[in-house]
């Protein structure tokens, strides 16, 4: 049974994927150096860590301004350009009343993971917050969902962890943990059951349905 869940942040609870999109290409109009990617480029790279992005993206290893540029922009459209993915915040009230244990595991750093959290009222439910800051290894590594369970005191077999990108499904992978693609994910389903994830949650509510009646579509 499963008795924890860990959900990623971007693009899987929260949509803040045009956001993200508009960031990336609002950093590139200042590029002489590099052909500006297109949307349908930058999709396939997110939920990697932001610098990972940009040295992509740019071509270049030292992208510490173009990380400033994108989060500058990204700060100043976020309150109009973010909101929650349908049924988040009743699923997740939910599993609360019904005793889950919830955490976030993600590639933000923690300031803004904690800004968006605080802005619709989850992290009160967040028992444990694990960002890009907290550890060595950002996911697909195993370290980020190992550092929630240890600071949850779960065990992986009953820990879920619900992303939109094959390094969510890879880091529960490798931690041991059960995991769950979002067929809402920009990538597509398709790409998402190429993971092997345990489950596949068409809509939040699919969350409800496999954890507290056992049913639901995987």
């Amino acid at each position: 049974m499963i008795d924890t869940v860990l959900f990623d942040l971007d693009g899987t609870i929260i949509d803040t994927n045009e956001l993200i999109i508009h960031s990336f290409l609002h950093v590139m109009k200042g590029w002489d150096h590099a052909e500006p990617w297109t949307r349908e480029q930058i999709i396939p790279h997110m939920g990697g860590t932001l610098e990972q992005q940009m040295r992509t993206f740019s071509g270049q290893e030292e992208v510490s301004e173009y990380v400033k540029g994108y989060r500058a922009y990204n700060d100043i459209h976020h309150e109009a350009m973010v909101k929650p993915f349908p049924y988040v915040i009743e699923v997740v009230e939910a599993l609360h009343q019904a005793g889950i244990t919830m955490g976030v595991v993600t590639t933000k750093i923690r300031p803004s993971t904690l800004k968006v959290l605080e802005r619709f009222d989850l992290l009160k439910y967040m028992k444990s917050i694990v960002t890009v800051t907290d550890v060595t290894h950002p996911k697909p590594h195993a370290e980020p969902v190992q550092k929630a369970m240890a600071e949850l005191g779960s065990d992986p077999a009953r820990t879920l962890m619900v992303g939109d990108s094959p390094v969510d499904i890879q880091s529960a992978q490798n931690a041991g943990a059960l995991s769950a693609g979002v067929a809402w994910s920009l990538k597509g389903e398709e790409v998402l059951s190429g993971y092997k994830p345990d489950y596949i949650l068409h809509d939040m509510r699919d969350l409800l349905d496999k954890i507290l009646t056992g049913t639901g579509r995987s």
